[in-house]
């Protein structure tokens, strides 16, 4: 019934392949791991959210009320 909807495009982020680049500067303190969402949107643009992590722009998005 909801498989008419479902659109898979992009996939899995490589994370694993990143780890050796950005480790030191996690572990020097250059780079905040804490720091996930990058960018919000209100709730009317949660779509361009959505195709903001598709296409890569954006790491995660945070809606606001």
């Amino acid at each position: 019934m909801f498989d008419r909807n479902i659109a898979l495009r992009g996939g899995i982020a490589p994370v694993r392949a990143c780890i050796p680049k950005l480790l030191p500067d996690v572990l020097s303190g250059a780079l905040d791991p804490g720091r996930v969402s990058d960018r919000a949107v209100p709730l009317a643009e949660v779509p361009d959210g959505y195709r903001a992590m598709d296409d890569r722009s954006a790491l995660k998005v945070r809606i606001t009320f």
